[in-house]
């Protein structure tokens, strides 16, 4: 039988980190050589891409967030963002003018933060610049409580949007302070009408749990309240304290608190499981009574999807594998054997001075991948068995056949077995599969298979 005890035996704390790409930017380092994005997609397959769109900007920085994006942009910025933003939207689509979108999102940051003028001109690059038929394939959008105003929204649906998240948290207000996160419900609770006076098909929540101070009975109570709405998506993420973000500067982890956070989530995903929500993931709930949309959980983060892959529920697509181009000084791009991007930034200083630069960048410095990670054929064995593993359907053993000629369950025996031993997932013919006790193991499985040398380089990544 698996139990909690077994598991920290084998890996300790069941929050080492969230896997939602792999590799993680800190193992990204520049490029030896600068190829062109001619040669960085050529041969690679261009019909059913993801589009990523990224706006580094919010209007407030959560005490949890490591994301990066800003505060207290000035409108002249923001120009300039999307100045820059169409200046790398030309230069990718004259290098790659085959590129065809199955999916597209757009993160941040907070979306939202511009305003409706601003978006529109923002969804003007996704289909003028881009060629992204936006009105015919799923597209996920981020916002927050203080920015999802009824004219922003109504540009949204009207951009073909099919699924808006929004990242409440808590719809505790004290709750809510604690994480850092300052708002009032009633706002909330306005934001969600509007949304849900926009008829975008799918609402997603994101709810925290473990933040100090909250109980069993309020989280139940900030679950309940999403309820009400009716969300077709509700994502429940642990609180992590990181570096460099307002928790990480003053807050003392508790020495209980694995112990809290594992039992809120049980308590959760058991609640969720009874209102007639299907477990695609440690974090993301689906309504059972609604259909597949497109996208899966990677690539979603505490603020909502972020990464280009979650448009909305569960199919085969993932952006890692069938390829993503991102835009933005924030956004990955990825090929089958490359992951490239800009510097990575957390610190407030850092970040400005990214975003600083990349708006004064002329079309031709966008030419070029300068930044990121080159997958052998052995790391791209591990991005599909963490891919997949790391969702609630697990690996299937006909599709990693099919990619790679070989057995996952062979390749990684090493490393399965002793997960397998402590009940944390199971392999069969069908392929490997978390169990119930592994789902909730998820942050420390996915880092315990990172390969040794991704793990040195974002071991020896300095935080900045």
């Amino acid at each position: 039988m698996p139990s909690s005890v077994a598991a920290k035996d084998l890996l300790g704390s069941p929050y080492a980190g969230y896997v939602y790409s792999y590799p993680h930017k800190t193992a990204y380092r520049p490029l030896a050589a600068t190829p062109t994005l001619s040669d960085v997609w050529r041969g690679q397959d261009l019909s059913t891409l993801s589009l990523y769109l990224h706006v580094p900007f919010c209007e407030m920085r959560c005490g949890f967030c490591n994301l990066f994006t800003r505060t207290g942009a000035p409108e002249e910025l923001v120009g300039r963002y999307l100045d820059a933003l169409e200046r790398q939207a030309r230069a990718v689509r004259e290098a790659i003018p085959e590129a065809r979108f199955a999916v597209a999102a757009v993160g941040g940051g907070t979306p939202t933060y511009l305003d409706a003028p601003e978006l529109e001109r923002l969804f003007d690059i996704a289909t003028e610049v881009m060629g992204a038929d936006l009105g015919a394939i799923p597209m996920s959008v981020e916002t927050s409580p203080a920015t999802a105003t009824p004219d922003r929204l109504a540009v949204l649906a009207a951009r073909g949007t099919t699924r808006v998240s929004i990242g409440v948290q808590s719809f505790d207000d004290a709750e809510a302070r604690a994480a850092g996160r300052p708002q009032r419900r009633a706002d909330v609770e306005a934001a969600l009408a509007a949304i849900r006076d926009a008829a975008v098909p799918i609402l997603n929540i994101d709810l925290i749990y473990g933040i100090d101070g909250q109980t069993r009975a309020g989280w139940l109570a900030s679950i309940d309240a999403a309820l009400a709405w009716r969300p077709e998506e509700l994502y429940l993420y642990p609180l992590y304290v990181r570096p460099l973000t307002g928790l990480g500067r003053r807050a003392v982890t508790r020495a209980d608190w694995d112990t809290d956070r594992l039992a809120l989530y049980r308590v959760g995903r058991d609640h969720l499981r009874d209102a007639g929500y299907e477990q695609v993931s440690m974090r993301m709930f689906r309504r059972t009574d609604i259909p597949p949309d497109g996208g899966g959980d990677f690539g979603s983060t505490a603020g909502g999807t972020a990464a280009g892959a979650g448009s909305g529920a569960e199919t085969d697509y993932r952006c890692q594998r069938d390829g993503m181009i991102g835009l933005g000084c924030g956004a990955r791009s990825y090929t089958s054997d490359l992951h490239y991007s800009f510097e990575y930034a957390v610190g407030i200083g850092e970040v400005r001075a990214i975003i600083d630069d990349y708006v004064t960048l002329d079309q031709e410095a966008f030419t070029r991948a300068r930044v990121g990670y080159r997958l052998d054929a052995s790391e791209r064995r591990r991005r599909h068995l963490l891919t997949s593993l790391l969702q609630a359907d697990g690996l299937a053993a006909a599709d990693y056949r099919a990619a790679f000629g070989t057995d996952a369950d062979v390749d990684f025996a090493a490393e399965l077995a002793p997960l397998a031993d402590a009940g944390l997932l199971t392999v069969s013919e069908a392929g490997v599969r978390l169990t119930d006790e592994g789902l909730a193991w998820s942050d420390a499985i996915g880092p315990a298979l990172f390969s040794p040398e991704t793990a040195a380089l974002m071991h020896g990544y300095r935080p900045r």
